[in-house]
């Protein structure tokens, strides 16, 4: 049953709930984060409806009408995301698992882990038990593999995921590990089911050779059932009759998968497919099908490998992969948790403790010295893009808040009162935001990342409403010139300019009217309660906003990545003569800098005479640098470095 509080209930009134649900003999767990304020109660069924109902607190009784109950979307609505160390898995981010099939030695491993490392993988895998469907294959090194695995966690900083055979192996996994697998043939294994969810670290349940969706659920369920909840459903291909590949990949169980459960789900190609060349086209597929990140299997001498040598991927081919999906990612409302964004389990720990100053440091009492929780800033209400951009980018330990205005965001980063400024700067149909530009000049703050999201529009509208019924739209003047095209088919709709999609949405949920539409996201409408009339009204769905963000202090060069591209961003103004701006081209020309964005701006107070603003690929902050900025300076009046930062993969496109 789901119980569906009463939305003034009171924290000791919701505490004596739950003890007289427990006295009954019920497991009760409450849903945090969501719109409604729910408890999820499995236990005995003597306790009837009118019973529930009868609770003080109680405002009514949902059953729960599949046998998994505490997986299943009807206990709980949003997505769940499972922490490890750094890393998240679930919701809007991509987590790649890599690593060879079993830990064969040190060397081995190092030199694996060290190259999924440096393309991309966040989390390290490895065998180091080995259930093989012959006794006399390779088992794997057991212990040993064991004690290989938790040194390469703390020389790479890459957490560990192994396979679990066995109950009797719980207390050296507690010891080694961070992840524990359950492999295909272990998925009815109840015994140990049972263990990993008593254990409580998070597990990979992979579906069996040849079970269904249900009886999968019905195993993270065992799981569940002993409090632990952090579950990672694994695909990795099911037996059917077709020969030619290993097993067949079953890529629309992400989507019933979705809508069954809150668990997140990644995809193994690798032993779905068994065949190097096909790993990388189904790694693709998943991705686009919605799943929540990969599990491939690389080698650095695949073969030479002792097991599965010929479905794993050369370091350079992961690599490339990598590149694939980085492009993907953000048309499926994705991101990769990789060091371009500058949170990567190589850099987390600095970058979490920028700002937080020693005593005698300088800054505001409350801002810099006693605040220790990070902030990032964004423009309008929860739910807009900006908010989604701010989720994406950072980890779910930044606390994330809306001001009124573009203005106010630069004042509250700096002032110290939030860390992170989210800053929309251009979009691909819109083109710039300019307003946006002249802020980064007036204020002395820097650019220390990027983010590009797809943008989707929606007609956003009370239940009741009927498009044919909508006499005015709200919504931001971006959102409007994106959306030109529907807005024209319906010339009699009046349009109503506001500072954000979801203060649009809000606007008509607080009015009441039937008459009144937003254009805003998905995530608004379900945050304020609304229905989608029309999905993506946007003109053209290669629909993208770049966002960038902004700090007080430089990206320093420990929060760089070697393996990503490292863009510069810079303003600059020229003497008004034939030829100035061309010498500025030149000075980038001649040192092979590639020039991705050029952008001018009027000066205030000096009319037709324009700033300047140029996105390079290159460190401009690196010593090797000197000379192209003296360069630089020698033919402008005015420059300056608004910030290098990581940018994106090396040798991967733009979106």
């Amino acid at each position: 049953m789901i119980l569906v509080l009463e939305k003034e209930i009171t924290q000791v009134k919701k505490s004596q709930l739950k003890s007289i649900l427990a006295e009954k003999g019920c497991m009760v767990h409450e849903q945090e984060g969501g719109v409604q304020n729910i408890l999820g109660v499995i236990g005995r069924k003597s306790l009837t409806k009118e019973f529930l109902m009868s609770l003080e607190g109680v405002a009514d009784v949902v059953p729960i009408s599949t046998a998994y109950k505490l997986v299943s979307r009807q206990m709980k609505q949003d997505d769940t995301i499972i922490r490890i160390g750094n890393v998240e898995i679930g919701g809007n981010k991509l987590t790649i698992i890599a690593g060879p099939c079993a830990v064969e030695s040190r060397e081995q491993a190092m030199i694996i882990a060290k190259e999924v490392k440096k393309y991309g993988a966040t989390l390290f895998r490895g065998g180091a038990f080995k259930p093989r469907s012959s006794p006399y294959s390779f088992q794997g090194l057991e212990e040993e593999g064991l004690r290989i695995l938790a040194e390469v966690r703390e020389v790479t900083g890459l957490r560990v995921v192994t396979e679990i055979t066995s109950p009797m192996y719980a207390d050296l996994m507690m010891k080694y590990v961070d992840i524990i697998q359950i492999g295909a043939r272990n998925m009815q294994n109840f015994e140990l089911l049972k263990c990993a969810g008593r254990m409580g670290k998070p597990v990979i349940l992979k579906r069996g050779l040849a079970s269904t969706i249900e009886e999968w659920l019905m195993s993270a369920e065992y799981i569940a059932a002993e409090g632990n909840q952090n579950i990672i459903l694994c695909e990795r291909g099911i037996r059917t009759f077709e020969p030619y590949t290993r097993n067949t990949l079953d890529l629309s169980a992400i989507p019933v998968l979705k809508q069954l459960t809150h668990l997140p789900v990644i995809i193994d190609p690798s032993h779905a497919t068994g065949i190097r060349e096909k790993v990388s086209p189904m790694a693709r597929a998943a991705i686009a099908a919605g799943a929540d990140g990969l599990m491939i299997e690389v080698h650095h001498k695949p073969e030479e490998a002792l097991s599965d040598g010929p479905q794993s991927l050369y370091p350079k081919q992961f690599g490339r992969l990598i590149r694939d999906i980085y492009v993907i990612a953000p048309v499926v409302g994705k991101q990769l948790i990789h060091d371009y964004t500058g949170y990567s389990a190589e850099n987390y720990d600095s970058l979490s403790s920028r700002y937080q100053l020693s005593a005698g440091g300088t800054g505001t009492a409350e801002s810099e010295n006693s605040r220790q929780e990070k902030r990032v800033v964004y423009l309008g209400e929860q739910g807009t893009f900006s908010h989604k951009a701010a989720i994406q980018y950072f980890s779910s330990d930044v606390e994330s808040y809306p001001v009124p205005s573009f203005r106010d965001i630069f004042e509250e980063v700096k002032s110290g009162a939030a860390d992170f400024g989210m800053i929309p700067i251009e979009n691909s149909l819109a083109g710039s935001i300019h307003e946006n530009y002249d802020l980064l000049l007036e204020y002395k703050l820097f650019i220390t990342g990027e983010l590009s999201i797809r943008i989707i529009h929606n007609l956003i509208a009370h239940k009741d409403s009927r498009l044919e019924d909508i006499k005015q739209v709200f919504a931001p003047p971006p959102a409007l010139n994106q959306c030109r095209r529907f807005l024209n088919a319906n010339p009699d709709i009046r349009l109503v300019p506001v500072n954000a999609t979801a203060s649009a949405v809000k606007s008509v949920a607080e009015s009441g009217t039937l008459e009144d539409a937003a254009i805003g996201s998905v995530e608004a409408a379900a945050l304020f309660g609304m229905t989608v009339l029309e999905e993506a009204i946007e003109d053209n769905p290669r629909n993208f906003t770049r966002f960038v963000i902004i700090e007080r202090q430089m990206l320093n060069d420990e929060l760089k990545s070697n393996a990503s591209l490292i863009k510069s961003s810079v303003v600059f103004s020229t003497s008004n003569k034939p030829g100035s701006l061309f010498e500025v081209m030149k000075v980038f020309s001649e040192n092979q800098i590639n020039l991705v964005k050029l952008e001018s701006r009027p000066i205030h107070g000096k009319p037709w005479q324009y700033m300047f603003y140029a996105d390079l690929e290159t460190d401009l902050t690196n010593s090797s640098a000197d000379g192209v900025i003296k360069a630089i300076k020698q033919n402008t009046e005015f420059f300056r470095i608004l910030g290098s930062y990581n940018c994106g993969k090396k040798g991967s496109d733009s979106i």
